[in-house]
């Protein structure tokens, strides 16, 4: 059994097929997935899709991407929504400092916003952080009392054992796939397995044998393939020890 870490199946490039989605992902040994929010305008589409299927769990949270959409009353108001609707975490929340144009100060804003709300509420927290992982780790610090995970890591060895040490997890996806990603796929080769999430991000970051396509949740089984040939051991072991660390964060049913 795999966990989808990270799953945007609220999307819109799932709007004509979201069942046969997760259909295809139950088939796939996909049996449950964590399904982050972006905006506070898609908290409740996000709250429909995650209903369609017990194996879904919802996040709620504000992504530095769609900064032009977030403005102060949604912190008040996604502490509101977490107390109401207790989802697994507080997310996707981060920095991202690799968009033109997104006020790094308004990010942060934002971001150790979500960080003191998911500490309040004693919830995980689902981290972005491109080109930012040295800035995200010193908020966590900063804000203290956290747990979480950095997805769709790609910093060094280094950075990800000072995220360890806080008690962060790393989501590793399909950019593990491509044969020039040779940090990351060193990175899954040789971390403790005790601190590894498996992810596709979908619709995004599809594995090398998709690039270009739209990824789906199904294709979680191949980041777990490369994973396990990486470090040469079985799939399965991989998939157990990737299970009970989701399972451990995010406090999901057995």
């Amino acid at each position: 059994m795999l966990v989808d870490s990270h799953c945007h199946l609220d999307a819109d490039e799932f709007a004509h097929d979201r069942l046969d989605v997760i259909a295809r992902a139950r088939t796939a040994g996909v049996a449950m997935q964590v399904l982050p929010a972006t905006h506070a305008t898609e908290w409740p589409a996000l709250r429909e899709a995650a209903a369609l299927d017990p194996g879904l769990h919802a996040a709620y949270g504000l992504h530095p991407t769609f900064l032009q959409h977030h403005r102060d009353p949604h912190l008040p108001e996604l502490e509101a929504w977490i107390e109401r609707e207790r989802p697994v975490a507080v997310g996707e929340c981060g920095l991202d400092f690799f968009v033109d144009g997104l006020d790094a100060d308004a990010q942060s804003h934002f971001f150790e916003g979500q960080l003191r709300i998911a500490r309040d509420a004693d919830l995980p927290v689902i981290v972005h952080a491109r080109r930012a992982v040295d800035q995200v780790t010193a908020a966590i610090r900063r804000i203290g009392g956290l747990r979480g995970v950095v997805h769709s890591f790609s910093g060094s060895r280094q950075q990800a054992e000072k995220l360890w040490e806080l008690g962060f997890m790393l989501g590793l996806g399909g950019p593990v796939t491509y044969p020039r990603a040779n940090r990351l796929r060193t990175l899954a080769a040789t971390m403790p397995l005790e601190w590894l999430l498996l992810e596709t991000d979908a619709p995004d970051q599809p594995d090398a044998g998709h690039r270009g396509q739209r990824n789906e949740p199904a294709r979680l089984r191949r980041v777990c393939e490369t994973i396990a040939q990486l470090r040469d051991v079985a799939a399965d072991e991989v998939a157990a020890a990737t299970t009970a660390n989701a399972r451990r964060l995010f406090a999901l049913p057995d």
